[in-house]
């Protein structure tokens, strides 16, 4: 893929192959509930992968023995031109030869065995619903819709934010193109103050505060997931292999990237502000106005790193984390869990916290909280050797946005907003601005 360099192969922590191979239907089935893919070019490779290293093998396994046949000839005394010996030295020659021509073809095929696996989705989680689109999304739950404001002639969070002076676009396009904003006065200094409320809370919880780098190298992207497949989704540094980052995830999972940790050190709590940098590729005439779909936009993630039996747990927790955000802000949200059909690509299993934003009558994303399973651990070798066992295991990841912070001030702005066109601010915030209204 162009701009790609692709990480070195290592297609045996990519998926499970001994799973794929003992039983590929049920790899088949699961994948079928996202969609349409193919696995038999992956089960080809493999097993031409594993008939080339069996053939090498023997081949190792008969040099050997010749080597071994040779010296104790020679120590009974057979010269060492004689026939036999001549024999055998050419034959071992042949295998030597035989040996060498094995090497590029294994890492031929090899490479292209990951660069398939690299584009299979994680496996939904049995329990993930069913479906092939977000129209089969399933509702968990509502909250605060006693604070749905009643007026019907609320502005878009734009409109209002540009008539207070604390947003502009158009001077953003001057300096960059559409799709970025400017903060002025007291938006600046709302962004900042949601920032730090946001990172307080979390801490609270027992989250542990990270500030990554901004720029990641490839092999970080691949862990997480975002490449190969989304490539044109993010925003490459021509000169380098480095990429800014889409969300906080890649470089704090990444943290943990090749190493082994101790059960007492699970699990990992980690919270992290960082602007985050998306093409939106795919969003051609969607959300052209506002600060919902920007190329660079600010986000407070989360993130866990765990044990497999707890992950479930963990990530129910996760979402509460991120509800509660809302919650202490009085902002009416709704949880939907998504079906299989609109699964990110490394999720296993996820729910999205979806915010109101009265100007548009309806629900907006906000946050999305996936558990990965050991999809982005596999990728990432990250590992950890539980109490009093030798054989070491895969980690689960899960993050979550909480919030995406842009998203956040535009439904305090809307969700605020007077009839008189200034703007409440949520009583949790007040302290951080030393001021009640914009």
């Amino acid at each position: 893929m162009a701009g790609y360099d692709e990480p070195e192969a290592r297609p045996d922590i990519v998926i499970d192959l001994e799973q794929l191979r003992n039983n590929p239907q049920q790899f088949v089935d699961l994948l079928s509930r996202r969609g349409s893919f193919d696995m038999q070019p992956i089960l080809t490779l493999d097993r031409q992968l594993r008939e080339m290293i069996t053939q090498r093998s023997q081949l190792q396994s008969r040099s050997n023995v010749i080597s071994k046949t040779v010296g104790e000839s020679i120590k009974a005394g057979i010269p060492p031109q004689s026939p036999e010996i001549k024999a055998l030295r050419d034959e071992a020659s042949q295998i030597k030869t035989a040996i060498a021509e094995f090497e590029p073809q294994e890492k031929q095929i090899n490479a292209e065995l990951e660069q398939l696996l690299l584009t299979i989705p994680n496996l939904p989680s049995p329990s993930t619903p069913v479906g092939t689109s977000e129209d089969e999304n399933v509702e968990v739950r509502r909250w605060g819709d006693q604070y749905i404001p009643a007026g019907e002639n609320i502005l878009p969070h734009w409109e209002i934010g540009e008539q207070l002076g604390i947003l502009n676009f158009e001077r953003s396009v001057k300096i960059a193109q559409s799709r970025f904003v400017t903060l002025l006065g007291a938006g600046a200094a709302l962004e900042r103050a949601l920032i730090q409320f946001m990172l307080d809370r979390h801490i609270q919880a027992g989250y542990l505060e990270v500030m990554p780098p901004f720029l990641v190298n490839s092999e970080s992207l691949t862990a997480t997931g975002q490449l190969p497949k989304f490539s044109e989704e993010s925003f490459k540094c021509g000169a380098d292999d480095l990429w800014l980052i889409p969300t906080a995830e890649v470089p704090v999972t990444n943290l943990y990237q090749d190493q082994v940790l101790t059960a007492e050190e699970l699990p990992i709590y980690h919270c992290a502000y960082t602007p985050c940098f998306r093409r939106e590729a795919g969003s051609y005439g969607r959300d052209t106005r506002g600060l919902i779909r920007l190329h660079q936009f600010n986000k407070v993630e989360l993130v866990k790193l765990v044990q497999p039996e707890t992950s479930e747990q963990e990530h129910q927790a996760l979402v509460e984390n991120a509800a509660g955000i809302l919650e202490a802000l009085k902002l009416p949200y709704r949880i939907v869990e998504l079906c299989t059909g609109d699964l990110g690509f490394a999720a296993a299993k996820c729910y999205d916290l979806e915010v109101w934003l009265p100007s548009a009558g309806k629900y907006r994303e906000i946050s999305s909280c996936s558990n990965f399973h050991d999809f982005q651990a596999r990728r990432g070798k990250i590992r950890f050797k539980p109490s009093g066992q030798k054989q070491t295991q895969f980690v689960h990841t899960l993050n979550g946005s909480g919030l995406a912070v842009g998203r956040t001030m535009a439904a305090i702005l809307e969700n605020y907003q007077q009839p008189d066109r200034t703007v409440r601010l949520p009583e949790v915030l007040q302290p951080y601005l030393n001021r009640a209204v914009l």
